[in-house]
């Protein structure tokens, strides 16, 4: 089948929308055989009639609506070329494509893209996958920006720019029963509880390892999880006190379902966006961005009590 000449799928839209061939060939500065040449034409390459002509209106058949539903698609979609490569304006509907960690909280992913899953211009489309995966659909535009904690390698040949987002404290977590007794007593909570602990190769667990190697201790391990929902579900099972950053379990805690028995000193994880340097950055991730710079600048000026635990970096 031969290539669809978009002048005429042109004239026919242009043709559906009015109604009417007079008005649309003086609208569009043809003559009334020319327009309705073009529309013959298409009617010839699609295999069927287009318009119905009852008195001086046209009327569509049933795959002449089918043929509006996808020009009005198509040359939408070409508006939204023009506008989004000239800066012209901004689209109708926006998309912004995210990728996330596998591992990554969930919690903090809704924390940072809440700016955007309640607008009815936006729609959201967000990929689990693991680091290689998620930097190879960055580099080939599949995905505008990612959600990792621990920035990738870059040197001249990987343009990726790390948007640091937020630190957030990591602490023993568990159930009343485990946390109420030893609470805030470090050495004897990580003495006398099975750990649940994220894997060897999260900075988390390094860091981890070493507070216990320098305080002496040789935990015992009830698991090894590298998903941040399995981690909740083991220690609202009771398994063991869970080493995660309170955010992750956020309902929980408020819940009482789990208590926050110790802060790790000296011990976080860090949030970063990781994006590319691109001609045509999608606009969204610069608002999502500066959401960020502002909850930080609004945090920076609070004066917190001393020993209330709160952490300086902005709650994402």
């Amino acid at each position: 089948m031969a290539a669809l000449n978009y002048n005429h799928l042109r004239y026919f839209w242009a043709v559906a929308h009015e109604g009417n061939l007079t008005r649309t060939a003086e609208r569009l500065n043809v003559s009334q055989s020319a327009l309705s040449t073009q529309i013959q034409k298409l009617e010839a390459q699609v295999g069927h009639a287009l318009f119905l002509r009852r008195g001086k209106q046209l009327h569509l058949t049933e795959a002449g609506r089918i043929a509006l539903d996808h020009a009005d698609a198509i040359f939408a979609a070409g508006a939204e070329l023009v506008a989004t490569l000239t800066g012209s304006g901004a689209p109708a509907r926006q998309v912004i494509r995210v990728g996330a960690l596998s591992t990554l909280s969930r919690n903090f992913q809704v924390a940072f893209l809440k700016p955007l899953l309640s607008r009815q211009d936006v729609e959201v489309v967000l990929r689990s996958a693991s680091l290689g995966e998620l930097i190879a659909a960055l580099e080939a535009l599949r995905l505008d920006v990612i959600l990792v904690n621990q920035p990738p390698a870059r040197d001249a040949a990987t343009p990726w720019i790390a948007h640091r987002l937020a630190e957030q404290p990591v602490s023993l977590v568990g159930t009343p029963h485990r946390t109420e007794p030893h609470a805030g007593d470090l050495m004897r909570l990580i003495s006398d509880n099975p750990l649940i602990l994220p894997p060897l190769e999260s900075s988390v667990r390094t860091g981890f390892d070493a507070l216990v190697d320098r305080l002496g201790l040789r935990p015992r391990i009830a698991a090894e999880v590298d998903d941040m929902a399995m981690m909740r579900l083991l220690a609202r099972e009771d398994m063991g006190l869970a080493v995660v950053p309170p955010i992750v379990v956020q309902d929980e805690l408020a819940s009482g379902r789990l208590r926050e028995a110790a802060r790790l000193p000296a011990l976080g994880e860090t949030f970063y966006a990781v994006t590319q340097a691109r001609r045509f950055p999608n606009p969204l991730v610069a608002e999502l961005l500066r959401e960020v710079e502002g909850d930080t600048d609004a945090t920076a000026g609070r004066t917190r009590p001393e020993g209330d635990g709160v952490a300086d970096t902005p709650p994402h």
